[in-house]
């Protein structure tokens, strides 16, 4: 029986593979039969992708070519971006590439263990990270004018005006930066180790003062820029550029706030670099002085940026009576804290906190221009009473719902007083989170404690300038010393006279003695 199952079981064998080689020689029979109604739209996604060129061009280039591109095509390259091969040259390599942290001891051969300290490692880690920070810095700012300014200008989106009130000076901070990237740049050695940057950095950051006028008008450019995105033409030129694989998802106004918070960087970068340089290296002595050099040009622009700042929204106040105009507005030089708050109706305010005075408004446009009116008569800071008001304890619309319900409505709210003789004011005003409840609270508290800082002081001075006379009155110290020269003038004038009288009296005591003496001889 087992002779007989057997050849048997060897035809059974051969069948089984004929038919797996026959499976296996077509398998399209397969696919068809559950996939029939796959086929279309595979085929139509197939079609659609071979009318795509492959995009090999650098990314300012393909600028234009994105921009002309439909919806429908940009999100071809979705995957892509999803998957990044650095490999792929349809990547846009100065998209990911150049944005990634690059590292000295990675981008140079370095023997560690042979050549350089540790400590020194992180010095030179440092270095290469602030010539690294002004390459990249430059190609953002050529990327700005190029991609945003040029296009907009070429297409009319904005007249020439406006683009220059937008871009300011940026077009002169490109060639700064470069001398700086050159000069980094022939100091480092062939191994990629730079030895000296002090001396460097002394002689070139007093170039930045030319930060100055382009800081001084971002507050300007910013309300521009705002403004015009209310043009559908701005808006969706600024729209296509940010889904670009150019723009890095920043939009125009990141590319403009670049040149300031690199300005802002210098002095970290520069400490850094101090601390990982040895006590006797001849670095060191020049990279204190470059510290304290861009400590002082930072501070000097953040004092000027705040005074144009506060000049730009003083112009734009607009008063509906002569009564509401303050001179503490007039004579403020910074804003130390603005924004948009809520009253207990759900009227939105906007709030201004300068040095003395506090300003409520409502943001109107006036001559295609974003204005604010005086909501109320300006509170001096030295009279303003605040108040923490916790949450559910402000009544909403007049109801007595907020003391009993947790709605959002309630929450973050502040309260400003005034009382000044007949006149009285008060306002519930709602943030929109704690985080920016606490943050006004804090400026009000600040200025409130420098105004009354600064009225001690000039009470000092006033009772240093004044003195206390005699009779119980004040007069000031010209007055006493006046009084003084008076009354010491006088005192001499007495003394004179009375000496003049007693020498008269002498005489006429000798003369009377003598007369009595006569009288007698004559008697006798």
């Amino acid at each position: 029986m087992v002779a007989k199952d057997y050849p048997f079981y060897l035809t059974a064998k051969r069948a089984n593979c004929a038919l797996e080689a026959q499976a296996a020689a077509s398998p399209a029979k397969e696919t068809e039969e559950p996939s029939t109604k796959r086929v279309k739209p595979l085929s139509r996604v197939t079609s659609l992708a071979s009318l795509i060129p492959p995009v090999r061009t650098t990314p300012l280039k393909r600028f234009s070519q994105t921009l002309q591109r439909s919806i429908s095509f940009r999100s071809e390259s979705r995957p892509d971006l999803l998957s990044p091969r650095p490999w792929s040259r349809n990547m846009p390599p100065a998209n990911t590439k150049r944005r990634d942290s690059k590292l000295w001891s990675e981008t140079f051969d370095v023997c560690v263990n042979h050549m350089l300290t540790s400590k020194e490692i992180k010095r030179q880690e440092a270095i290469f990270e602030l010539s690294q920070g002004e390459e990249d810095l430059i190609e953002d700012l050529k990327l700005a004018k190029k991609a945003y300014h040029d296009p907009m200008l070429k297409l009319s989106i904005m007249t020439e005006q406006e683009l220059n009130q937008i871009f300011g000076t940026l077009d002169s901070l490109i060639p700064l930066h470069e001398d700086l990237l050159r000069r980094l740049q022939e100091v480092r050695k062939s191994d990629g180790s730079t030895e000296h940057v002090g001396h460097i950095l002394v002689g070139w950051l007093p170039c930045l003062n030319s930060y100055d006028s382009y800081c001084s008008n971002q507050v300007a450019a910013k309300a521009l820029l705002d403004h015009k995105k209310q043009d559908h033409r701005v808006q969706d030129f600024l729209q296509r550029c940010l889904e670009s694989p150019f723009s890095r998802k920043l939009d125009l106004w990141n590319f403009l706030d670049i040149p300031r918070s690199r300005l802002v960087k210098y002095p970290l970068l520069l400490r850094e670099i101090l601390r990982h340089t040895p006590n006797d290296h001849p670095d060191q002595q020049h990279l204190e002085e470059a510290i304290n050099i861009i400590q002082g040009i930072v501070a000097e622009i953040n004092i000027k940026t705040g005074e144009s700042e506060c000049q730009y929204y003083k112009e734009r106040l607009i008063y509906l009576e002569d009564g509401q105009r303050d001179s503490l507005i007039d004579n403020s030089r910074v804003v130390c804290c603005h924004g948009e708050l809520k009253n207990n109706r759900g009227v939105k305010l906007h709030v201004f906190l300068f040095q003395e005075v506090l300003v409520i408004t409502r943001a109107i446009t006036h001559n295609e221009q974003l204005c604010y009116q005086l909501y109320r008569q300006p509170i001096p800071v030295r009279d303003l009473v605040l108040e923490d008001l916790q949450d559910g304890e402000v009544r909403v619309g007049g109801s007595i719902r907020g003391a009993f319900s947790n709605n959002e409505r309630i929450k973050n709210f502040f309260r400003v007083s005034f009382k000044c003789g007949s006149q009285s004011q008060s306002h519930s005003l709602q943030a929109n989170d704690s985080f920016n409840k606490q943050q006004w609270l804090n400026c009000i508290r600040q200025a409130k404690e420098k105004v009354t800082c600064a009225g001690k002081a000039r009470v000092q001075n006033l009772e240093a300038h004044f003195l206390l006379s005699p009779n119980g009155s004040r007069v000031s110290q010209g007055e006493t010393s006046l009084e003084q020269m008076d009354q010491s003038d006088s005192e001499s004038d007495c003394c004179m006279d009375t000496s003049e009288n007693n020498i008269d009296c002498e005489r006429m005591e000798q003369t009377n003695s003598c007369e009595s003496e006569k009288q007698l001889e004559t008697d006798v």
